[in-house]
């Protein structure tokens, strides 16, 4: 059953029945980042501005259904929508960085996730090109980048000490200095197997060398980013979609949920009660 929790600074988080949770998920939610300093005052309860769109961005595994989601949404006139860059990340310069970073993720990776970033900001700081827009959508965010990918690479020794602290500083003088901020982020929660499936049966070339394995370190890697009750690491409310369900089923629940995924509930989310949140924090 879902609900939003509200947390001490004033964020707001969806929580999962905790009857539902797995140990390894129980342990993800009570993990720390490495390394992670965040810029004093930086993470607070965001308030969205008038002069810009509701940002929603969708985030999940690859294989979880985030395109299928971004090409739902974009049927929406209000809506804008922003898929991944990915035709960049196959010719920069002529060179297929993905297709290299799949090949030799310890050589490749830096350079990629630097590249990542910059084109993410750029979408992501964009302003709509309509002025009947009332919603960006974007296929995974800045903030992916440095709390999901970077860490999972950091922490299986895909990036080096040096390499970790560059990234870190560049996405924090990004933050302090440039508006990339969400107002809600849907996860598209899969179980890593499903994601496998997924990934093989669309049979992109990029995607051939990808493993089980690094997916189950994706996966944990969004878990402890996104079901995490650390102020630290996030602060934007988040609705998680069960993503493993059937075409039919996932697009029923963003019908569900469209109403908050439009940003009607802005400025309305409803709190749960005191001791929902407190049973949440002894996970």
């Amino acid at each position: 059953m879902e609900a939003i929790i509200t947390t001490e600074s004033g964020g707001k988080r969806t929580i999962i029945t905790p009857t539902k949770l797995g140990d390894a998920e129980i342990r993800a939610r009570n993990s720390n980042f490495v390394g992670l300093s965040p810029i004093p005052n930086q993470l607070k309860n965001i308030a969205t501005p008038t002069e810009r769109p509701f940002r929603v961005s969708v985030e999940g595994n690859i294989g979880a259904g985030k395109s299928t989601f971004i090409k739902y949404f974009s049927q929406f006139p209000e809506i804008e929508t922003y898929a991944e860059p990915i035709e960049w990340w196959r010719n920069c310069q002529g060179h297929n960085l993905l297709e290299l970073l799949y090949k030799d993720i310890e050589k490749w990776h830096s350079t990629f996730q630097t590249y990542v970033q910059l084109t993410r900001v750029k979408i992501q700081s964009s302003k709509p090109t309509k002025s009947s827009t009332t919603v960006q959508m974007f296929e995974r965010s800045v903030q992916n980048n440095r709390f999901c990918f970077v860490e999972q690479a950091y922490n299986n020794g895909y990036l080096n000490v040096i390499d970790y602290d560059i990234q870190d500083k560049w996405y924090r003088w990004i933050r302090q200095y440039l508006d990339i901020d969400l107002d809600l982020i849907v996860y598209l929660r899969s179980s890593p197997e499903t994601a496998y499936e997924r990934t093989v049966a669309r049979n992109r070339s990029e995607e051939s060398g990808i493993s089980l394995e690094y997916l189950k370190q994706l996966h944990d890697a969004h878990e402890r980013w996104l079901m995490s009750n650390d102020d630290r690491f996030n602060t934007i409310p988040v609705v998680v979609l069960d993503a493993d369900k059937t075409i039919n089923d996932i697009i029923a629940e963003y019908k569900l949920h469209e109403h908050k995924i439009m940003g009607h509930e802005k400025k309305g989310q409803q709190a749960v009660s005191k001791d929902d949140k407190e049973r949440v924090k002894n996970l």
